[in-house]
């Protein structure tokens, strides 16, 4: 990495960047050598950039670098932005661009993959899960933890709008009465004594109430002991929140406007009017 800065994402590269000389860094998808010319699809986690090494643009020592490109290999590619001389790949954000190669580092060469790093895997689930960082590199799945990442971001950003306070609640702690068994951790302290991990933030969001903090609210993480119902997860997150002086209908009417935020943000949906709202007997009735 000495003396090499990244300038820019694969997808961060476009038409506006053409002429200019920028440095992407990421993983080797594809390599097609036709000879005189390799075509180099290189990956990161925001797509994919095809790069075109010739001879006569990056020297002969480079050339040779990129003759030896395999799946996976990282590489630091320094070159010229252009416009795609051949035919433009409108399935790609960057499919009518490509970068000309002036010089080529590899960061760390791989062996051959036990899989496939491509969308909609066959593989088997346990050897994927076996080879976990080689399945997270998938686009795939790269694509759901950004979006996971960008739906917390935009809870955060509507509930601090609207006077919330994100507090961190205790992971260790005393068992609580809740819906299901307690994960216990033995306390190195206190001899024969166990803490509780918390299935939910309940008592102390109930706390935070007492204590005058009237609008809090959480990503937090919750574990249940419930081994007897094979479609629940032992642990997960949960956007949790709390509200003092209100009513019902502040707290429906707040998470219709969260919800609405959310679609309108992340996916560009609006919701026109108020949500369709049902009784419990109905529900149970459908």
């Amino acid at each position: 990495m000495k003396g090499l800065k990244r300038t820019h994402r694969c997808t961060e590269v476009t038409v506006k960047n053409i002429g200019e000389t920028v440095t992407v860094m990421g993983w080797v998808a594809k390599q097609r050598n036709k000879g005189g010319i390799i075509f180099v699809d290189l990956r990161d986690r925001s797509g994919l950039l095809q790069i075109i090494f010739e001879e006569g643009d990056c020297g002969t020592e480079n050339f040779e670098k990129a003759e030896k490109l395999r799946s996976e290999f990282v590489v630091a590619i320094t070159g010229r932005v252009e416009k795609r001389s051949g035919a433009v790949n409108e399935n790609l954000a960057t499919g009518d661009i490509e970068i000309r190669a002036e010089q080529i580092r590899i960061l760390s060469e791989a062996q051959t993959p036990p899989f496939p790093i491509e969308s909609n895997s066959k593989t088997k689930e346990d050897i994927r899960l076996k080879y976990r960082y080689l399945d997270l590199r998938r686009p795939d799945l790269q694509e759901k933890i950004i979006l996971r990442s960008k739906i917390c971001a935009a809870f955060r950003r509507f509930l601090t709008e609207e006077g919330f306070l994100e507090i961190e609640t205790p992971i260790l702690c005393k068992s609580t009465p809740e819906g299901a068994r307690d994960y216990l951790v033995p306390s190195r302290v206190h001899n024969g004594k166990f803490y509780a991990l918390p299935q939910s933030p309940q008592i102390f969001k109930q706390l935070l109430m007492v204590g005058g903090i009237d609008r809090y609210y959480q990503v937090a993480r919750c574990f249940r002991d419930e081994d007897l119902r094979a479609d629940r997860q032992p642990e997960f997150t949960q956007v949790d929140m709390e509200m003092s002086f209100v009513e019902q209908e502040d707290v429906l009417q707040h998470l219709e406007s969260m919800f609405k935020y959310m679609f309108k943000e992340l996916m560009g949906v609006e919701f026109p009017g108020a949500f369709p709202r049902h009784t419990w007997t109905e529900c149970m009735d459908k």
